[in-house]
């Protein structure tokens, strides 16, 4: 692990790239925020999506809980979401959940405690919703990808059912809503669902999730 005083040089080091590159960027970032994208993620050290994605400083809004969960009695994700929505009006809000995901196989597996515990209520409530699926999957990798695969899918349709977005969608605000799953193994997202204006109705209405990718 990095030594704090590592993690302050290396932030030196980024800074002067960044302005060797263009002098004025970190001016220009002072003048404001304009992101197109809103992103909901896992906390997990390892699922970077500034990194993952390429995305430079100014390009993401982002929301990072254990498991990507999405929550409206969670203040901290509706007040970003507010903002994103109807401050910033970015167009696209992503849900991206990870296989290997710690959280998920602790809503599948048990023996969490504390605040964990309560926080993985949401998730345990999605393995609920499709445990016959995903119990008949041959070996435990299968079943908690397939579990993170559904929790993407459930938590997106939880995001499309929010007062916030139902409003935006409703007021004919330009909105896309994706949900993904980035591979640790091979550093790729998959997309397993996209929600819009002309698809959210059905994908609120219908709860079962989208079709497993192979």
């Amino acid at each position: 692990m990095k030594d704090y005083r590592q993690l302050l040089l290396a932030n030196r080091a980024w800074a002067n790239e960044l302005t060797d590159e263009r002098p004025d960027f970190f001016e220009r970032q002072t003048a404001g925020q304009k992101p197109q994208f809103l992103w909901i993620g896992c906390s997990d050290s390892r699922v970077s999506p500034e990194q993952m994605t390429i995305t430079q400083p100014g390009g993401m809004f982002i929301h990072r809980n254990v498991a990507n969960l999405v929550d409206e009695n969670d203040l901290n994700l509706m007040a970003v979401l507010q903002y994103a929505v109807t401050v910033l009006q970015v167009k696209h809000l992503i849900v991206c959940g990870h296989y290997g995901c710690g959280g998920v196989m602790a809503a599948l597996k048990g023996g969490t405690t504390g605040p964990v515990d309560t926080w993985l209520a949401n998730a345990r409530a999605v393995y609920r919703e499709h445990q016959d699926e995903i119990d008949a999957l041959p070996d435990d990798t299968a079943k908690a990808n397939r579990l993170v695969e559904c929790n993407v899918r459930d938590q997106l349709v939880h995001l499309a059912r929010t007062e916030i977005v139902q409003q935006a969608f409703g007021c004919g605000q330009t909105l896309y809503l994706h949900g993904w799953v980035y591979g640790m193994h091979d550093g790729l997202i998959r997309p397993l669902l996209e929600i819009d204006a002309d698809t959210v109705l059905d994908a609120v209405e219908r709860p079962e999730p989208a079709h497993a990718l192979g």
